[in-house]
């Protein structure tokens, strides 16, 4: 049986049919999916995890214990995990673990476009790269045996357009593997320094028995045609190639770490030219050049962004005629004159963040941002954030910049950080803030759900990620435990009260907490509203609302108006008018 899947959904298939047991994640795109989709077969537990690190925990617990388990995060995400990942390739396993890193060239949800495959080199772990649905399946699989087989845990390196193309995939039945049985193996899973260093010579034989796999394994293969021309490439760069340069030689590497030497030797010989073309950094280039092969790369592709076909056939010179039979749609679309229409990234109409953005841009405060839609803050108009650097850093950030410019900084500092993001990473935070006496204001917006990656539950919400009810953390008495006196809930649509709070906690000479607290539009968007429109005739043309940023405002002429199918009537607008023109719609001006 075969069916339509993307990369994520086959992921998910493809660790069910190998019989995992469980499934740990933090969300994060292009990643997220993976994990939705593991949690809707029952013979997997599957979590959301506080974060990254927890995720890989929970894992290697399983795969210690004898189960076979997935985890899977964005590319950032292996930074929070790099802690365990790296002591975990010592160890080894003992049911198999596989690591899923979604990277995002091009950056299209992420603060940086690292590239993963130098993370799997530094802990020398074997890495496998499917280009599309199908091979994602059936690569996840083939990793849980690589990693029992090996003792090792595997990363499946994907990207983003890997993880949510579809393709069709052959679906199998689940491997109902027995769990493998536990025993205690202090020399094996107690990494202090003598058992370590024991386990450190076990790592690197068991490089060099991978080093010879890859060699024989058809993951890496040689598809020849025209020998004036070789192309060594994987991963959806491998489809690209295939799709521009039609009559090349490719050896495409399903399995990019480590790299089969003697079997890209061997292809090197037989072609005239030869191309490496891969996507971000150079890591099979500057492998191929390190054996004295000459080889081209980056001094032709870039090493920013995306490698798309169009780049692909522009920097190989493939002829106009030939770009143009390509990509006879994306050319019939230029030469029409028809182009997709720009929006840019906005906060949703009826946003609980605007109102607090709003207010923090209007008494002029430097703001630590963070990780998550609310980032959407820092962009014109209301352009209220001053720093975002990782998930969690935002109060640090904070507390260093009171200990570098003094007391009277902070009275005109805080550090927002989502709810979400508060439990994956600011907890610590807020612990040192109090630690080292900082008076710093935090602002924790609970929009009771993690909004940017698709609304997923987390410990904040009350529910577990197959939907269980479990009982939600209170942010307020968990900031009291770490020793935070002063903390105040308030909603931030009520723009008055929320002013005064900032300005009452932002005087106090010792760190605080204020809880912005009110569900997320979307969580609420079959609830019946009545949407606000504008008298033309009251509207002084002051343009004050247009400061709020909200999509739902059109400028229109000298003055404004309100597009009635997006307004979900949150008020805001209503609340900055001064003139009165903004009413809900039915309500007179009078």
């Amino acid at each position: 049986m075969k069916k339509l899947l993307t990369g994520n959904e086959a992921i998910a298939r493809g660790a069910w049919e190998a019989g995992v047991v469980v499934c740990t994640a933090y969300p994060g795109t292009p990643s997220t999916e993976i994990t939705e989709n593991a949690a809707k077969y029952k013979e997997m537990y599957a979590e959301w995890s506080a974060n990254e690190k927890v995720a890989l925990e929970v894992g290697l617990g399983a795969s210690i214990a004898g189960g076979r388990a997935l985890v899977a995060m964005k590319h950032v995400g292996v930074n929070v995990a790099a802690d365990p990942l790296f002591t975990f390739a010592y160890t080894g396993v003992n049911g198999g673990l596989v690591l899923v890193s979604a990277d995002d060239p091009g950056m299209h949800s992420s603060q940086n476009e690292q590239d993963n495959r130098h993370f799997a080199r530094a802990a020398k772990i074997p890495v496998l790269e499917p280009s599309d649905s199908q091979e994602a399946k059936d690569f996840t699989k083939l990793a849980f045996n690589l990693s029992e087989n090996f003792d090792t845990p595997v990363m499946l390196r994907i990207t983003t357009r890997v993880a949510h193309s579809q393709s069709l995939v052959e679906l199998a039945e689940r491997q109902d593997s027995e769990l493998k049985k536990y025993e205690k193996n202090a020399l094996k899973f107690v990494m202090i320094p003598a058992y370590a260093r024991r386990r450190h010579v076990a790592v690197e034989a068991r490089l060099d028995k991978l080093r010879e796999y890859t060699e024989a394994t058809p993951l890496n293969r040689i598809e020849w045609k025209d020998t004036k021309i070789g192309v060594i490439t994987g991963g959806v760069t491998y489809q690209y190639v295939k799709e521009v340069l039609k009559d090349v030689s490719i050896l495409k590497l399903g399995m990019s770490f480590p790299l089969p030497q003697k079997l890209i030797t061997e292809f090197s010989r037989k072609v005239d030219k030869l191309y490496v073309i891969e996507e971000l950094e150079p890591f099979i280039e500057d492998y191929v050049k390190s054996w004295g092969i000459e080889v081209h790369g980056k001094d032709i592709f870039p090493g920013i962004g995306e490698l798309l076909p169009e780049t692909i056939a522009e920097k190989m010179g493939v002829s106009s005629s030939e770009k143009k039979a390509l990509f006879k749609a994306a050319e019939s679309a230029a030469l029409a004159n028809v182009e997709p229409p720009i929006r840019p990234p906005v906060l949703c109409p009826g946003c609980p963040h605007r109102g607090l953005f709003y207010v923090l841009k209007k008494l002029k405060i430097t703001v630590a941002g963070d990780i998550g839609c609310y980032t959407l803050g820092s962009l014109a108009p209301l352009s209220a954030i001053d720093t975002t650097i990782c998930m969690g850093a935002s109060i640090g950030t904070a507390i260093g910049m009171e200990k570098a410019r003094g007391k009277d900084f902070a009275r005109n500092l805080v550090a927002v950080i989502g709810d979400s993001t508060f439990i994956h990473s600011g907890i610590t935070g807020l612990i040192n803030a109090v630690y080292s006496k900082a008076s710093t204001t935090t602002i924790i917006l609970d929009n009771r759900t993690t909004g940017m990656t698709g609304h997923q539950d987390n410990p904040t919400t009350g529910l577990t990620l197959k939907g269980e009810p479990i009982k939600e953390v209170d942010m307020a008495l968990l900031a009291k435990a770490v020793g935070v006196e002063r903390v105040v809930i308030v909603d931030p649509f009520d723009l008055e009260k929320l002013e005064t709070v900032l300005k009452e906690e932002l005087a106090a000479e010792e760190p605080s907490v204020i809880i912005a607290k009110r569900k997320c539009a979307l969580l609420e968007k079959d609830k019946v509203s009545t949407p606000h429109t504008v008298s033309a005739e009251t509207c002084t043309g002051c343009m004050r609302c247009m400061r709020l940023g909200c999509p739902c405002i059109v400028k229109d002429g000298k003055k404004v108006r309100i597009n009635p199918t997006q307004c979900v009537g949150c008020g805001l607008c209503a609340d900055v008018c001064f003139s009165g023109a903004i009413q809900k719609e039915g309500t007179s001006n009078g």
